[in-house]
């Protein structure tokens, strides 16, 4: 995973998101780009605010946050050895996007010329607009989403557990995974007996695929119990001390999530540890 995108915000994650962008950065030598991610004026905003003076104050705001998050991403990539980029210098680098337009649509859009999108992840006081960036990645760039938890671990991808739930979504995210499965010291192939599972191979063949693809792996199978299949895979994550969760995101529709729940919902909102999510 040679190239990064980081959509910046002005919220408390983003020192953790960064920290994991630069984790993954400087064991890959990747590029990261970022760019302040804008959500625009609502219309009845825009209309309270077109008073001329209110409209001045709104946009030099604005303009004010642009540059604040600009200068923290520079000054964060400068201080971890992260450079600016130059051509074919193979050490990890950085670059900025200016003028990205307004809307959480760019994020898909610009984000399928990237390896991976890196995100602060979502949570249950989080506003719907960040919610909507996270979901215009992860189903209109076609590429694999990394969200960020709150605190970020010391290392990032050296002990990795995939949640094996039989499905297409699982599999197109392992195969996205596979750079960084074959970088890691330790893999897990996790299934939660009782849990949210489509017909689709078993986890033994799945490790049996990890090893003719020269990646050692474990089964580990673990009981649903009283919990949520997210509740069972993080917690069987948090207990094999474990720096990446492998998710396929949303087997079942968001229509079907949002009215009855789903292990997409649950990781997206409670992940301790980073999450590499695909539709």
């Amino acid at each position: 995973m040679k190239t990064l995108l980081v959509p910046l915000q002005n919220i408390p994650m983003m020192t953790s998101t960064l920290n994991v962008v630069v984790g993954l950065a400087q064991r890959s030598g990747a590029y990261i780009e970022g760019f302040p991610l804008r959500f625009g004026i609502p219309p009845y905003v825009a209309a309270e605010l077109a008073t001329g003076i209110l409209l001045d104050s709104y946009e030099a705001k604005s303009e004010a946050e642009l540059s604040d998050m600009r200068n923290f991403f520079e000054a964060f990539m400068l201080k971890h050895d992260i450079h600016r980029a130059t051509a074919g210098s193979g050490r990890p680098c950085f670059g900025w996007l200016e003028n990205a337009p307004e809307g959480e649509d760019f994020v898909g859009n610009y984000g399928r010329a990237f390896d991976l999108i890196v995100m602060a992840r979502s949570d249950v006081d989080a506003a719907g607009l960040h919610r909507r960036a996270i979901e215009s990645a992860l189903f209109e760039s076609g590429r694999p989403v990394l969200l960020a938890p709150l605190n970020a671990p010391t290392s990032v991808a050296t002990n990795i557990m995939i949640h094996w739930n039989g499905s297409t979504e699982q599999a197109r995210a392992n195969a996205f995974a596979m750079p960084l499965l074959r970088l890691a010291k330790r893999v897990s192939v996790l299934t939660v007996i009782g849990g949210q599972e489509v017909p689709g191979p078993s986890a033994d063949r799945i490790v049996e695929q990890l090893r003719y693809n020269d990646i050692a792996s474990e089964a580990i199978r673990v009981e649903l119990g009283n919990r949520d299949t997210g509740e069972a895979v993080l917690d069987a994550a948090r207990a094999n001390g474990c720096d990446l969760l492998i998710k396929g995101a949303f087997t079942r529709t968001r229509l079907r999530q949002m009215i009855f729940g789903g292990a997409t919902s649950y990781i997206m909102e409670h992940a301790d540890l980073p999450v590499l999510m695909a539709h």
